[in-house]
């Protein structure tokens, strides 16, 4: 496939400012400036896109995600390396970039048309679509800085996104807006991505990542600590930040191979991410379908046990622990958690040792693979911390003597009156 989209060995520095007094003290002392160190925000990332493509990056603030999209945009040179694309770029980068500010939305959406290739002839009969998906009203003809932060993302999304791009590139621009704009903006990329746009889109919310993108790109300190099937990449990368601890970095030619990761991944034996505070905790487990131990197949219907034993935590209060399960697809999405936090708090207030805890439900996945993860949480606090995680604990199809459509079905009561 032929490549819209070459990254070769991209770096930027800057250098570092002397400390302060240094200037002084050469001119006092009659010696020369020391030479300033570099400081490189991004350094030897290299990797290539087709068209299509869906690609996440990911890593903790200041690892170079932005400064990596500037790059690519063309919004800085890069210190060493180069950045080759063939097509038309649209990307949201930093909130009002390439918006005037004194300007009128309408005035604006003309603008930015312009800078991202439209004629003004083009922006005119996409204007009226541009306009219903900003669903900015009558603010559209008031100055853009009397809009808020969400206003400046619609506004800016309907530009970018009705340009017809080739390459999309876009910088955490959902985290902005409400819940009903994001819904609509991922349904948009997934149309672009039909008519074969490549997407390249950064944010800190793994579940977004997971559900617009293939591949994921793992920046750490500027590097690239990994690249490749994006459940396998945002497993490491989650793992991680649990650690944070440097060591445990990948190789980045580890998860460089798509392909290879999601085979591994249907095969699996083994979890795909182990972590936690208390990683041992967990004894073992077992996955029954209709009475079946270690089933690699589940019927839609079929009752459905999952045992856990496990180690209570010592010199921690029972009293905030909680056990709970999730069913995931491929993609990592959880399609539905169950925790005795939620269904009986306080559950294990009087025990210590060893417990297990029983999950009874009935099956109403329809047809497709899916994995199990199971967890030992800490609840003393509103923020979850996990004393052990394991996704992909089991994994098993679902089958079905009937068609059935979404991702599970709700048993209901259907009856005419």
């Amino acid at each position: 496939m032929k490549s819209i989209l070459d990254v070769v060995n991209i770096g930027k520095s800057y250098a570092k400012t002397p400390a302060p007094g240094a200037l002084f003290r050469s001119l006092l002392l009659n010696r020369p400036m020391p030479d300033a160190d570099a400081f490189w925000a991004v350094r030897g990332v290299s990797f290539s896109l087709g068209r299509g493509e869906s690609v996440g990056i990911i890593g903790r603030n200041g690892s170079g995600k932005s400064t990596l999209l500037q790059l690519i945009c063309g919004v800085m040179p890069p210190s060493e390396g180069a950045v080759h694309h063939h097509g038309r770029i649209a990307s949201l980068l930093e909130l009002g970039a390439g918006f005037d500010p004194d300007f009128t939305g309408r005035e604006n959406v003309f603008l930015n048309a312009a800078l991202l290739g439209l004629s003004r002839t083009e922006t005119e009969a996409r204007f009226d679509e541009i306009a219903a998906f900003a669903e900015i009203g009558r603010f559209l003809d008031e100055p853009v800085k009397t809009y808020s932060s969400g206003m400046f993302v619609r506004l800016a999304f309907a530009v970018a996104s009705h340009v017809e791009p080739d390459i999309l590139i876009v910088d955490e621009a959902l985290a902005v807006g409400d819940a009903r704009f994001s819904a609509k903006c991922i349904k948009r990329i997934r149309h672009l991505r039909e008519k074969g746009c490549t997407l390249l889109f950064v944010s800190h919310d793994v579940g977004i990542v997971r559900t617009l993108c293939d591949r994921a790109i793992w920046l750490d300190s500027g590097r690239m600590a990994a690249m490749g099937d994006v459940f396998t990449v945002t497993s490491r990368y989650m793992e991680f930040l649990f650690d944070d601890d440097e060591t445990s970095l990948p190789e980045a030619a580890e998860l460089r191979r798509p392909d290879e990761a999601v085979k591994a991944l249907e095969r699996a034996q083994a979890p795909i991410s182990h972590w936690g505070s208390h990683v041992g905790l967990v004894r073992d487990w077992r996955f029954f379908a209709s009475g079946r131990s270690g089933a690699g197949v589940a019927e839609y219907g079929d009752a459905v046990r999952i045992e856990v034993d496990f180690e209570l935590p010592k010199a921690f209060d029972p009293a905030s622990l909680a056990v709970s399960i999730s069913v995931k697809d491929l993609k990592g999405t959880d399609l539905f958690v169950v925790s005795t936090a939620d269904e009986n708090k306080g559950l294990f207030s009087s025990r210590s040792g060893e417990a297990t805890v029983i999950f009874d439900f009935v099956n109403r996945l329809t047809e497709g693979k899916y994995l199990l993860v199971i967890a030992l949480e800490d609840r003393s606090i509103e923020a979850i911390q996990y004393f052990e995680y394991i996704e992909g604990a089991h994994y098993f199809s679902v089958s079905s003597a009937v068609r059935r459509f979404g991702i599970f079905n709700v048993p209901s009561v259907v009856a005419v009156k």
